[in-house]
């Protein structure tokens, strides 16, 4: 009896995850769970030198500034609630110095290069096609930082914006890096504040933008750019509350840890998956409470953690316990 409808996942033939691969994660807050995975298992990794980013044009920005190399200045921040912030940035930066704010966002826009240049493996995860026009300036923002809603126009980006932002922040990676693996994809969580039909149209138009930019005639620009169906496995094979965290909304840790492992059957190499194994190894030992951390098992038990951990040392010198 099938209790699901899955999700058919090949592995990729080319250029796969290893322990030798560096990767730079950018877009909406799945970002995050994901990233933590790669944490977990000791890959070398970047997750969101601005902070979340939930809309194509923010990441497109990113990118961007990135490429140029741009310099945030005091014209750039602004100061509301008692911080200064930067509309092109998640509040997580925003701080009550004003010196502070602008370190972070020049620090996150040289590491964004960096990453850039040197990854293998670049991680897009859109969240939401709506977006939010500053009425003063006619620029799009990143986040609103709880600014008066009436200071916004509330717009969708249709399919053609997507496509165009999409080709727009491929062509300036390219323009550095023509080796690493592009992968797109579309975060399960549901932006319900937009509205129930709104998410869905938002959710439909990201799909349907980064698609249409996949299915275009094969070039330089859009080789080895790939999509992950994240949403469609949340949306498909867990269509169940039981894989929802207590707001109804988020991907609960199991269903993370599902999406994950389809992640990881696709993209990740056989040779890091006998690694990981042992680093999972070592990070369980890490968090285990001895009843008697004085008797001679638990001794010998350190032993052989501490010799787990220099092997995989040996191994790997950026993995740090």
């Amino acid at each position: 009896m099938k209790l699901q409808t899955k999700i058919p996942l090949e592995k990729q033939s080319e250029n796969l995850i290893d322990y030798h691969s560096n990767m730079l994660l950018i877009g909406s807050c799945f970002v995050e769970n994901i990233g933590k995975k790669f944490d977990y298992f000791k890959f070398q990794n970047t997750q969101n030198p601005l902070g979340i980013l939930f809309h194509p044009k923010a990441i497109e920005n990113l990118v961007s500034h990135a490429i140029n190399e741009k310099v945030y200045s005091e014209d750039d921040i602004f100061f509301h609630n008692e911080q200064w912030h930067c509309f092109n940035a998640h509040s997580k930066l925003s701080n009550t110095s004003k010196k502070a704010l602008l370190n972070s966002l020049n620090n996150g826009v040289k590491l964004t290069n960096q990453h850039i240049q040197k990854s293998t493996h670049i991680v897009i995860t859109l969240g939401t096609a709506w977006v939010y026009r500053s009425i003063n300036t006619d620029e799009i923002v990143a986040n609103c930082h709880k600014m008066p809603q009436k200071q916004f126009k509330k717009q969708l980006l249709s399919v053609d914006e997507i496509f165009k932002s999409i080709e727009t922040l491929v062509d300036l990676i390219r323009s550095v890096n023509s080796k690493a693996s592009i992968i797109f994809t579309v975060s399960p969580v549901r932006h319900i504040k937009d509205g129930f039909i709104e998410n869905t149209q938002s959710k439909a138009n990201l799909i349907t933008g980064i698609h249409k930019f996949l299915n275009q005639k094969l070039s330089i620009v859009n080789h080895q750019s790939f999509y992950f169906p994240s949403y469609e496995i949340m949306m498909d094979e867990l269509r169940d509350y039981r894989f929802y965290a207590e707001d109804m909304i988020h991907p609960n840790k199991l269903a993370v840890n599902y999406i994950w492992q389809g992640f990881q059957e696709v993209w990740v190499s056989l040779t890091a998956e006998k690694t990981m194994e042992t680093v999972d190894v070592i990070q369980k030992g890490l968090q285990h409470k001895p009843f008697n951390p004085n008797s001679e098992a638990h001794q010998k038990f350190l032993q052989n953690l501490e010799a787990k951990k220099t092997q995989i040392k040996t191994q790997f010198s950026h993995i740090l316990f």
